[in-house]
């Protein structure tokens, strides 16, 4: 019997199926990740500052920009990722059903899309987190397709980029790694009527 014939299958030296070994690999290796929490339900941007911690154990370089809480926001988050040293910067005025002028919400979260392209592709950051970027894409203030554009041809090969917010749109679900969707089974102020407590909601 010939060597050929008792080869172990894919063991050929052909330039075949040395492609598709080398092809094989390149499908497992590691890449950064585009990771969105989106859904009704709670816990989109709690989990990915979940992620952020995990990754600032592992001695990686991690940041992020909020587009909707206000700059002036102290919340619990806020406050405990500057006791570690990690910066998530608030650049919105607030929630939008609250606004008292679209015009100045939509200003700011675009100056937040630009600021928070220059922190994605600095090389400062290893995960890098947009909370409530969903929102600026939902409300019309900035193309899905333009984001979607910009990320496949800027977004550094191994960056771990997080996007939260409800409403994602199809184009980031399509181009995204992982997708979770937040569903809401219960929740205490509509089945109970408690309101917000520090500590849980902010």
């Amino acid at each position: 019997m010939s060597e050929e014939a008792t080869a172990p299958i894919g063991s050929g030296s052909s330039p075949e199926a040395a492609a598709r070994r080398k092809a094989v690999r390149a499908s497992h290796a590691p890449k950064g990740l585009v990771i969105v929490n989106t859904g009704e339900g709670k816990g989109k941007t709690t989990a990915a500052l979940g992620i952020l911690l995990r990754a600032w154990g592992r001695n990686m370089r991690v940041g992020g920009v909020q587009f909707i809480k206000h700059e002036q926001a102290r919340f619990g988050e806020l406050r405990a990722l500057e006791r570690i040293g990690i910066t998530l910067t608030p650049l919105g005025d607030g929630f939008t059903w609250t606004s008292r002028n679209l015009d100045e919400t939509q200003a700011r979260a675009l100056h937040g899309w630009e600021i928070a392209k220059q922190q994605i592709t600095s090389g400062n950051f290893d995960v890098f987190l947009l909370d409530e970027f969903t929102y600026v894409m939902h409300y019309g203030w900035l193309p899905a397709t333009e984001v979607v554009e910009w990320l496949r041809a800027n977004k550094p090969p191994m960056l771990h980029l997080i996007i939260t917010g409800r409403y994602a749109p199809a184009e980031l679900i399509e181009y995204a790694d992982l997708v979770t969707e937040m569903r809401e089974v219960k929740h205490p102020f509509r089945d109970q009527g408690i309101r917000a407590q520090p500590g849980i909601e902010y």
